[in-house]
Formats: structure tokens, C-alpha cells, sequence
């Protein structure tokens, strides 16, 4: 089974708009700028506009099709199941290595299996994950594991 691309934006846009609007229902905290409801306002408007230009068709253009392709179990259809064995590997490991090496780790095999070049997806890796615990430690004040190689703030 199928569903049309209009189907699937429209509904990844209703998912972001009910994330935008629950977190936008939360309550401010006392003395801070940034609340508990950036997170999910911020997630939810990027699925909202991921969502309309899914449906309107915007970058189908640079689509491959695959008509050439045979039909059948392929041995890169089990590419869908990396997303869900890093975060298992997230679960298990962030605890021991930290936060940044299990970051690293993580970017490092999402680029390389989304058929990125080792010399993209390297800096990727280590940029992205300093990055995101700036923002996590420094803009929110969520605190990450530190594990083997802590944050150098």
C-alpha cells in the first residue's frame, strides 16, 4: 500500500501543528526566557512546514525513481532499521561513553548509511554533537551524561 504524498504532508503538518499547540499550552517558569515550551513549538512549526511543502510536491523534481529496480526483499531495506537500533544503542551506551561520544557514534552511521562521504560525514559528527549539548546544556539547562569525554564548558 501506498499513500500519496499530499496524504502523508498533510498529516506530518497536523502532527506538527498538534505539537505546536501542546507546547504552547505549557506553562512559563518563573525568571527564564526559553520555558519548557520551545522545544516541542520549535519541532512542531519544522513539521508543519516539512509537512505543506511535502504535500505541494515541493523538491519532488529531484527524486530518482526507481523503476528499474527489481522487485523484492533487498538486502538495503534493512536500512530502516538503523534508526531504531541507535537509539537502542543511545539507551545503552550514553550512560558509559557520554553524551558526545554516543552523539559522534550515532551521526557518524546515520550520514554514512544515508550514503554520505566519510570525509562529510566525519566533521558532521563531530560538529553536531558539540552543537546539540551547547544548546541542551547552555539554552535549556538539561544536563547530559558526561560518561568518558565531558563537554569542555
Amino acid at each position: 500500500m501506498q499513500l500519496s504524498d499530499r496524504v502523508t504532508g498533510l498529516f506530518l503538518a497536523g502532527l506538527g501543528l498538534a505539537a505546536a499547540w501542546g507546547g504552547s499550552r505549557l506553562p512559563a517558569v518563573p525568571g527564564q526566557d526559553v520555558g519548557p515550551a520551545a522545544f516541542p513549538m520549535l519541532i512542531g512549526g519544522g513539521l508543519l512546514i516539512c509537512g505543506v511543502m511535502i504535500a505541494f510536491g515541493i523538491g519532488h523534481s529531484f527524486e530518482v525513481p526507481d523503476e528499474d529496480e527489481p522487485k523484492g526483499f533487498r538486502l538495503a531495506d534493512l536500512r530502516a532499521l538503523i534508526p531504531p537500533a541507535l537509539l537502542l544503542f543511545y539507551m545503552l551506551a550514553v550512560d558509559t561513553l557520554g553524551f558526545m561520544l554516543t552523539a559522534f557514534t550515532i551521526v557518524a552511521c546515520s550520514a554514512l548509511a544515508l550514503g554520505a562521504r566519510p570525509r562529510l560525514a566525519l566533521p558532521l559528527a563531530v560538529v553536531t554533537p558539540i552543537f546539540v549539548h551547547a544548546v541542551f546544556a547552555k539554552l535549556l539547562r538539561v544536563p547530559l551524561a558526561d560518561g568518558i569525554l565531558p563537554a569542555f564548558w
